[in-house]
């Protein structure tokens, strides 16, 4: 298990002590080896069971970051036959933090717009670890737009710790292409399914997260700010960042409780990246549940139930 988390640590020694067993099985075989590697397998289930059963929000945060966890284009091409990417906001430039095309979701053709994050540091500084500009917001919103005019339903999927906050993102209005995909977002005449598959980030976030309906990977988390940064405000500390996660109430698990969102994808235990196909195909069938529904749904009621989703958010009454 490349890049383990602390408390993977326990997991990950029984699976090199596994690994070692096995190498000397294979060479010089004996049934007290064998025995070994049955118990060394017990043990090593009964650990993984423990340790997935009961993670804390910032251990989801953990996974929701992992390197090897699928991203936006390795969902596409495990899910979509066709993707057609699509380039530039006819404004300013093209952004490769968000990638976005006409796709085919099983017999279903959509636009997909998302976040894309790099596991190197070549890729990551191509897709400015997943941080759009103003320009991938204004280029999302074109295709949206478009899906709107040919009746194309959309698929958002959110993977950012938050908008790039450089000197040129802020000269080129990011808070105002961030602030215009949310109105315009709301009144798009086409049903939106949005998915956090990683790190829901702020305002990074939200730019392509207004939809009809919004899902969480078991183990992403979507939050007005990253754990790190509320410990930082809070207890002036960045070491506070477990104790920020509880408190933010950033999990999937959390987030449904409050009503935030409208569905949880199940992982692979452990999390997303042990298994890419098979989380794939949990997310194909959420969305495509979600589809099914919404495009039952008159144009008037569509919006009106959109609207009235967000305008609950937040809403509590006192005694």
């Amino acid at each position: 298990m490349k890049h383990a988390s602390e408390f993977e640590k326990p997991i990950l020694k029984l699976r090199d002590e596994l690994d070692e067993l096995r190498r000397k099985q294979a060479t010089k075989p004996s049934e007290k080896l064998a025995a070994q590697i049955v118990e060394t397998e017990t043990r090593l289930h009964k650990t993984e069971t423990d340790v997935y059963s009961n993670l804390s929000p910032w251990q989801r945060v953990q996974i929701a970051r992992h390197n090897q966890r699928p991203f936006m284009l390795d969902y596409v091409r495990h899910i979509c036959p066709e993707f057609i990417e699509l380039h530039g906001d006819r404004h300013i430039g093209d952004d490769n933090a968000m990638p976005a095309g006409l796709a085919t979701w099983g017999d279903r053709k959509v636009v997909v717009v998302g976040h894309q994050k790099g596991r190197d540091t070549k890729e990551n500084l191509l897709r400015n670890f997943g941080s759009a500009h103003p320009e991938g917001y204004r280029k999302a919103l074109r295709l949206m737009r478009m899906a709107e005019k040919f009746h194309l339903p959309i698929v958002a999927m959110i993977d950012t710790p938050g908008a790039f906050p450089g000197i040129g993102a802020e000269e080129r209005n990011i808070a105002e292409a961030i602030a215009f995909n949310l109105r315009e977002m709301m009144l798009l005449k086409t049903p939106i399914v949005a998915v956090v598959i990683g790190e829901g980030g702020s305002g990074g976030a939200l730019g392509i997260g207004v939809a009809d309906r919004v899902l969480l990977m078991e183990n992403a988390y979507y939050s007005v700010i990253s754990p790190e940064g509320c410990a930082a405000i809070l207890w002036k500390h960045r070491e506070h960042a477990p104790e920020a996660a509880s408190a933010l109430k950033l999990s999937a698990q959390d987030l449904s409780k409050l009503g935030v969102i409208d569905g949880i994808v199940p992982e692979p235990l452990g999390g997303a990246h042990h298994d890419h196909a098979t989380t794939a195909e949990s997310l194909k069938a959420a969305v495509s549940e979600a589809l099914d529904h919404l495009e039952k749904l008159p144009l008037p009621q569509l919006l009106e139930e959109r609207y009235e989703k967000f305008r609950r958010m937040g809403a509590f009454t006192e005694d």
